[in-house]
This record gives structure tokens, sequence and C-alpha cells, in this order.
């Protein structure tokens, strides 16, 4: 036993909460009717004291090869116009908005696959766009993001996006991991078969990297898997109403005594041996560590 061992990093107190909505909207293919939805649970969220909503991929613009088909289509004036009026309602309510949708860049480029985080002041505060596409995505669809983070705090609650296929990449919530986010708001559009493995893959994502992890999934793929929030120890706290149209509310309080052990026990321990330099200088020099040709 090391009668010296490396002592653990202090935590910082902790003494903030925030009321978070996932949504479970209907998405169609006219970005006016997806606007007024989208403002519809907003307004619902705040009802409810939500500090801030979350929306599903492509919430306000529709999604590729379902709403959308061929970007010609797209209404881009009216789109920009639907986002301008619910970042104003934002301010108005005082609450924040973070709502997927489709972000056109110049010609001759294709748009990105995009996440806005709207401030409750009604500002954009920045915008997430999905870095790892498949290979459909980037060959016809979207151009991916650059590599980044996009990282905001709510009352001291640190949140970060991932989109999609994304959740299938553990780098992406490591790398969170080293920003200390709480939680991930994760927004998918995705199809039925996907659901259980997408389902399984976010608890795995959440207990793995010990934050809160709210899944955004559209009204019309809510059958199988609806829109759902998931807690730092892995267990699912509450379900939208399958196939309808809807939010549930969750407290995410970093001091709640239930999330203790996962929060203060394991998640600063998770971090504390990832560093590379706790290994390095317990590592020895022996022949037989060299040799692995050798029982």
């Amino acid at each position: 036993m090391n009668e010296n061992p490396i002592p653990m990093p202090a935590m910082e107190s902790i003494t903030k909460s925030v009321k978070l909505a996932t949504a479970q909207s209907y998405i169609s293919a006219d970005v006016r009717e997806n606007g007024r939805e989208i403002r519809r649970l907003i307004e619902l969220a705040k009802q409810e004291g939500a500090d801030i909503v979350h929306f599903p991929e492509g919430a306000i613009s529709g999604y590729v090869r379902r709403q959308i088909l061929d970007w010609n289509d797209v209404d881009w004036a009216g789109l920009r116009e639907e986002l301008i009026e619910t970042a104003t309602l934002a301010g108005e309510l005082g609450i924040w908005v973070v709502l997927g949708s489709n972000h056109q860049l110049n010609t001759p480029n294709r748009p990105h696959n995009s996440v806005y985080v709207i401030s409750d002041e009604g500002q954009l505060l920045n915008r997430y766009d999905k870095q790892r596409c498949t290979e459909g995505e980037i060959t016809d669809w979207y151009a991916p993001g650059t590599p980044n983070t996009t990282i905001f705090e709510v009352n001291g609650v640190r949140f970060g996006i991932a989109l999609c296929v994304e959740i299938q990449f553990p780098e992406v919530f490591v790398e969170y991991a080293k920003h200390d986010v709480h939680c991930i708001l994760y927004s998918s559009y995705a199809e039925l078969a996907e659901v259980p493995m997408l389902a399984t893959q976010a608890q795995a994502q959440a207990i793995s990297n010990n934050v809160w992890l709210s899944f955004s999934l559209p009204a019309q793929v809510g059958a199988k898997l609806p829109s759902h929030m998931i807690a730092p120890s892995g267990e699912i706290l509450g379900n939208c109403e399958p196939k309808k149209s809807g939010i549930i509310t969750t407290w995410i309080d970093l001091e709640a005594p239930e999330w203790d052990f996962p929060m203060n026990k394991i998640r600063p321990w998770r971090a504390y041996v990832r560093q590379e330099e706790m290994y390095q200088q317990f590592q020895v020099q022996d022949e037989r560590s060299n040799n692995r040709r050798q029982f």
C-alpha cells in the first residue's frame, strides 16, 4: 500500500442550480410553423419555471432528407425572421434557448448542421456546428464544423452541446469533461432503427463522464424513445409523452445530496486518473515488464 498517496485536487464549492426544459417539438417543412411551435414550447417552459429550454436537431429549419430534399427549396429569409422572433421572445421572457437549425453559408458552400445558443437577454451568444458528420452528410448536404467546444454557463452550471452521430464519439464528451461541463445538451433527429443504440450510448456517455444529458428528439420519432433526461448516475429522470409535442423539466442541482457520489466523488476521481503524470511517476524499469513475449 502506498503510504504517501498523491493528494486529490480540491473541489470548488458549488452552490448553483438550473431548471432545464427538454423539448420534444414537432418539425414540419414550414419554417413559419416550426417557429410558432418552438415559441409555444418556450412559453410553456417559462410557465413551468425553466431557466433554459433545449430543442432537437433541425427544430426550426427542418432536417435534411426528411423535411428538406433540396437546399434550393429552403426559405432562408423566412428562417432568419423566425430565428429573430424566437430570440426576441427569449429576451422578453428571460429564458435561455438552445435550438437546432441549419445555418446557411455563402455560395457555393453547403450549410452547417448547427445549434444556436440564445441568451436570456435575447442575444445569439454562440453557435455549435456539427463536426462529426456521416459520409452521406458531408458529400451531399453539410459542411462540417471546425473542431470546437461550445460551452456556456447558466447560474453556475456549465453546458456543452453535441449533435446526432456525435453520441458515438467518446472524445467529444471527454473534451467537455476537461472543461468541467456539468450537462450536455444532445440534439438528434434519429431514425427509429437507430434509437435503441443511441439511447444506450447516451446513458453510457452520461455515466462515463458524470454529466446530466438532455436528449432532445422531434415528436415524430418519439414512439420508441421519447425525449428524456439522464442523470450523472446514468438513470433516466423523466420522459416526454411518446409522439406528443411537449417538454419535461428537470432540476440540475450540483449540490443535491442524491448526486454527491457521481458529482463529488467519481467525477473528480475520473479527472484525476486521466492525467498522464499520475502514472508516469509510478512506472518502473524492469526486464520482466519490458519483455512482452515471456510468461
